[in-house]
């Protein structure tokens, strides 16, 4: 485990990639059109819809925003024709960057990803060319200000529950699980009332790599901007070891 705070990190990408409410919601009501289509429209017989409704509510979505999209993912699914892509590809720096795009038009994507790529001084690369250097897991992340449980309760709620792995940081606390487990452990948390900041499968970089030289970082950060700007895309990891 990384000493440093992935809270911290996560306020971080929030201020940058969820400035506009419009882009998380927008993210978050495409992955409910993608779990309806797939397991139906009860949160009760569809643990992925669940997890979504979890991940709209830490985003503060409205729970009528919330019921409409899946009324509307319900009443249109033979429309719904999301396509996940993923595209791999290294930075300044050599810094490790995935991104996860859901679309209904690839040949877009694609020309807006390269040309993210591009424009930052980066190179995309062939499947597998850096996801290897990731381990695709279950991430809780608590504020500690938001949870009034000691961490030694925390971390046994969270091992009893199914989780890999606890780790403390200044401000916060990281619960790691195995994406298959991500679900019941998830759900046990909240059951018991324990607050989450964020809660997700996620892609966590096995080494870290640090850039100093600003030019360098620059041209990361255009590539990281120009993404976040693009509806299609989901997420972005990278192994970049954040101050």
């Amino acid at each position: 485990m990384s000493g440093h705070s992935k809270f911290a990190n996560i306020k971080h990408k929030k201020e940058r990639n969820d400035a506009a409410k419009g882009k998380v919601f927008t993210i978050i009501g495409r992955e409910i059109a993608i779990a309806v289509k797939e397991g139906g429209p009860d949160p009760n017989n569809n643990s992925k819809l669940r997890d979504v409704i979890a991940k709209a509510k830490a985003a503060n979505m409205p729970n009528d925003t919330i019921d409409r999209g899946i009324k509307k993912a319900a009443g249109d699914a033979a429309s719904v024709n999301y396509e996940q892509l993923t595209y791999e590809g290294y930075g300044p720096g050599g810094v490790a960057i995935i991104v996860e795009a859901l679309t209904d038009n690839h040949n877009r994507t694609a020309a807006s990803v390269r040309s993210a790529f591009s424009k930052g001084g980066g190179n995309i690369g062939t499947p597998g060319s850096v996801s290897f250097m990731f381990d695709e897991k279950g991430q809780i992340i608590i504020d500690k200000e938001e949870c009034e449980m000691n961490a030694d309760d925390l971390m046994m709620e969270a091992l009893e529950a199914g989780a890999e792995d606890f780790s403390e940081s200044d401000d916060s606390y990281e619960i790691i699980t195995d994406p298959g487990d991500f679900s019941t452990v998830r759900e046990s948390l909240e059951k018991k009332g324990i607050p989450m900041a964020s809660a997700d499968v996620t892609m966590i970089p096995q080494n870290y790599v640090s850039v100093t030289d600003e030019s360098n970082l620059n041209q990361l950060n255009r590539i990281l901007d120009l993404l976040d700007e693009d509806d299609d895309i989901q997420a972005v990891y990278t192994n970049l070891e954040e101050e």
